[in-house]
This record gives structure tokens, C-alpha cells and sequence, in this order.
């Protein structure tokens, strides 16, 4: 395919719609994200599906402009079709199935998740496989091994809640704005983390071995936010008796943000150990956290390699849709998802098995793009 691709993307609460070329150099990205959910300090399904149906159709003739084409000149639509809210995610795919029937051109339904692998490679061509991709977002948290384009290997999941999810009930539970997520770190810019000790969950395991080296067994690169969360909001409920909540929010979110970003890195690092490759992904809109990356960045050290998008391309977006599409399409990889399913894994995404010796497979670029070109 030669013609540009366009991206859509309708998960949650974004609206957003992108064009790529076909060797991946971003041309538009737009990205409508809906007020209205501020009003109940969360997402409301109904409400979210209303929305996109109202926008998309706008969104898109915005990013069409901005890339200053129209809708004859592009070869495929891509389009986030899971996992998600699924009136959201039908609004999307109908759009983009439509659209495409009438154009003449392919649909590629895309793994949302499969996405936020691929928004840091739109800013930095050096974001190549293999590496280990930690994925973070309101709903989902991942550990996948990526040997090389395509091949997913699932290390740890969340068992409960997400990370996202704990930031944005935490911020609730202080009287943070909605998303939670930005306002809690926020807060915690000036506060002081030592101040409250609030559990790391599921760190025990790997601290056993080897000195935390993480040498790897099923259930040690798992996640757990729900004892984290309640921890929090124990603790919440005396500090707001004693009337001090005022004073102790900034110290409340960053003790909080700490315990976060202890486990995530904690787990990511020992998951670097695990497959010997010191290369670090971070997908998701946790993702822009900065004492996350900080951290990882810094347990890596100068032999290693951090790779996260800027905060615009961490956030849900039509590009990162866009790139993962066009290397469906490009490498021949399949397809991905039939239909708007609110829940599903990857595309051939196999659970990771420790014990095997672990492939340093050659950093293979994506189809259509030249190695050293910056794509932004």
C-alpha cells in the first residue's frame, strides 16, 4: 500500500482520528476528550457512546485537513476494535467499516492495547523490538515480552485493578478532579512520599530471588492495585476525621504515587533480568508519569534503553492505531479482531514460560520504514 492510512480511535472517552503515510510519518492527529465524565468522576458508558457518535464524524474531517487530503486518497482505515467500552467501540468500528465499503479500501481492526506498543515508534525510530513493553493505562496493565515485531509474550497482568484505575479512584478518594491520574501526580509534586507507607503488592516473590533479580516464575510479574487502593482509603477516612485532609493530600497522593511506581518498575526491571534484554517500552496513559520514568530509566542504567511517547501519544489516540494497523497490513500478520469486543487479548499473544533461553532477535524495522527515520 502506497496511499495513507487513516487511524480511529473510540475506546473510551477520547474521539480521536489520525493520518499515517504509508511508511509511517504521522501527517494529523486529532483527539476530542470528552468533558462531561468530569461532572461524575468517571466514565459513563452511555454517555461516552453519545459523544463519539456525535464527534467522529467531525474529528475525522479534522484530521483529514490537517493532512491535507481527502477521503478518496486513503488506502485503509484502522481502528481500535477492543478491548473497550463497547457501545464506544461499536461507534468506531460501524464508522470505519462503512466508510471503508464505501471507499473500496481495507478495514483492519486493531487491538487497542497492540496500539500503545507502537505510539513511542511515531516519535523515536529507535523504539524497535526487542524489548520489554510495560503497558499502563485506566483499564489494563501489562508485562508482554516483545522479541520482535508481532511476537507477544505475556509475563504479568493485573489480577484485579489496573494501575490507572487505582490513580483515578486514589484521586477521587482525595477530592481530586477527574482524571485522577494527572491530579494525583499533580499533588504529589509537593508532598512527600515517605510521609505515609502504603503496601507494595506482590513484590515478596521477587524480592526472593536472587536479590530481586527476577529471574522469573509464573505469577511473579503479575499486578495487584485493589489492597493498595483500600490501604489508601483506610488511611483517607482518619486523616479526614482527624481534619487534616487539607494539609495531607499533597503527602497522601505522592506516599501513593510512590508505592505505584515502586511496583511497576520493580517489575519491569526484573522482568529485563528475566529475558536478558535491558530495553524498556512504556505504553499507556500512566505512561507519562515522569517519576515512573525516572525510575525505570535509572534502573536500567547506561547499558539500558527507556523508550515512552510524549503525553499526547501516550493518551488513547487515533495514530498509534493507525501505526499498529499499517503493520497488520504491511507485514501480512493477519488481521487482528473481527468485531467490537469489550474483552479479548492480543492477536497471538502466547503466555511467556521462563526457562528457556531467551532470543536476542535482531531489531527487524517496521515494514516501510527506513532505519534512522525520525517518522515525526
Amino acid at each position: 500500500m502506497t496511499r495513507p492510512i487513516l487511524g480511529i480511535e473510540t475506546t473510551c472517552d477520547e474521539t480521536s482520528a489520525a493520518v499515517l503515510d504509508s511508511d509511517g510519518a504521522m501527517r494529523s492527529l486529532v483527539v476530542h476528550s470528552q468533558d462531561v465524565h468530569r461532572i461524575y468522576g468517571g466514565v459513563v458508558p452511555e454517555l461516552a457512546a453519545r459523544d463519539h457518535l456525535m464527534r467522529i464524524e467531525p474529528v475525522v474531517a479534522a484530521a483529514l485537513k490537517e493532512a491535507g487530503i481527502e477521503r478518496r486518497d486513503l488506502g485503509a482505515i484502522a481502528v481500535a476494535a477492543g478491548p473497550g467500552l463497547i457501545g464506544a467501540l461499536l461507534v468506531g468500528v460501524t464508522w470505519s467499516r462503512a466508510s471503508a465499503l464505501a471507499l473500496g479500501i481495507p478495514m483492519i481492526p486493531v487491538h487497542h492495547m497492540e496500539g500503545h506498543i507502537f505510539g513511542p515508534v511515531l516519535e523515536d525510530p529507535g523504539a524497535q523490538p526487542p524489548f520489554v513493553a510495560l503497558l499502563v493505562s485506566g483499564g489494563h496493565t501489562l508485562l508482554i515480552w516483545v522479541p520482535e515485531w508481532g511476537s507477544y509474550h505475556l509475563m504479568g497482568e493485573t489480577r484485579d485493578d489496573a494501575a490507572g484505575e487505582a490513580f483515578d479512584k486514589v484521586g477521587k478518594l482525595l477530592g481530586l478532579p477527574y482524571p485522577g491520574g494527572p491530579a494525583v501526580s499533580a499533588a504529589a509534586a509537593s508532598g512527600d512520599p515517605r510521609r505515609y507507607t502504603f503496601p507494595r503488592p506482590m513484590l515478596k516473590s521477587l524480592a526472593g530471588r536472587r536479590g530481586g533479580s527476577g529471574v522469573g516464575a509464573p505469577g511473579d510479574f503479575d499486578f495487584s492495585f485493589s489492597g493498595l487502593k483500600t490501604a489508601v482509603a483506610r488511611t483517607v477516612m482518619r486523616v479526614e476525621q482527624a481534619g487534616t485532609i487539607d494539609v495531607e493530600r499533597p503527602h497522601l497522593a505522592a506516599s501513593f504515587q510512590a508505592a505505584v511506581v515502586d511496583v511497576l518498575a520493580a517489575k519491569a526491571l526484573a522482568a529485563t533480568a528475566a529475558v536478558r534484554c535491558r530495553r524498556v517500552l512504556l505504553g499507556g496513559g500512566v505512561a507519562a508519569n515522569r517519576p515512573l520514568r525516572a525510575r525505570i530509566r535509572d534502573g536500567l542504567g547506561r547499558r539500558g534503553r527507556l523508550f515512552a511517547g510524549s503525553p499526547r501519544l501516550s493518551m488513547d489516540n487515533g495514530a498509534m492505531i493507525a501505526r499498529a494497523g499499517l503493520f497488520r497490513l504491511q507485514a501480512g500478520v493477519g488481521k487482528g479482531l473481527a468485531e467490537a469486543t469489550a474483552r479479548v487479548r492480543i492477536p497471538g499473544m502466547v503466555r511467556w514460560r521462563p526457562g528457556k533461553r531467551e532470543e536476542a532477535v535482531g531489531r527487524k524495522p517496521l515494514p516501510g520504514s527506513p532505519p534512522g527515520r525520525n517518522s515525526q
